[in-house]
């Protein structure tokens, strides 16, 4: 990185604390090993509610979130709810969507690229006879996923080609729903 970008902000992202928390990173490779929680308690129905507060990152349990973030899961009422809130497939899209934009933002930033927008559709496909059992070889997920990004940056158009291949690669999310992820589920009482 030019040393011109140090001191500055870029993409909403403090540059200095970029590179120290890389920089960290490289020298304590242990210090990037996060472990993220979430409770869930159901409410009735297709309604759920997912509590989201504590993590541990950086070496430490994180102590910065005052409040807990709550998200209500719920089905429309074709599919038997109430439309309690998006459901759990939406907040899948939801995830995909801000973790792609996220790792892009932060990239550009770290090869200097400033974005000047970014708006983002996602497409899923499902068939609901393999959640339902009905078919075996339908996927009980989805099908596919079309990601359609707008975006504009100050950078040529093979550059912003390289920055959002790369992001899908390196997007946690994306590279969770794209490789098969060891999922365990116990009953605990």
């Amino acid at each position: 990185m030019s040393e011109q970008l140090i001191n500055q902000t870029m993409n909403g992202f403090n540059l200095d604390a970029l590179v120290e928390t890389v920089d960290a990173i490289k020298q304590t490779p242990t210090l990037a090993q996060f472990e993220f929680r979430a409770t869930n308690q159901w409410i009735n129905g297709g309604e759920n509610r997912s509590r989201i507060k504590e993590f541990y990152g950086a070496g430490q349990e994180d102590e910065s979130r005052l409040e807990a973030f709550e998200l209500t899961n719920g089905e429309p009422p074709v599919l038997l709810g109430a439309n309690e809130g998006a459901n759990p497939v939406e907040y899948l899209l939801h995830a995909l969507a801000g973790c792609v934009t996220t790792t892009t933002v932060v990239h550009a930033a770290t090869r200097g690229i400033r974005i000047k927008s970014i708006s983002t559709k996602l497409i899923g496909q499902i068939d609901l006879q393999g959640f339902l059992g009905l078919n075996n070889s339908v996927p009980v997920g989805y099908e596919n996923i079309q990601i359609e990004m707008d975006i504009k940056a100050d950078c040529s158009d093979e550059e912003l080609n390289q920055l959002l291949s790369f992001a899908k690669e390196h997007s946690p999310v994306c590279n969770t729903i794209c490789r098969p992820v060891p999922v365990t589920l116990r009953r605990v009482s």
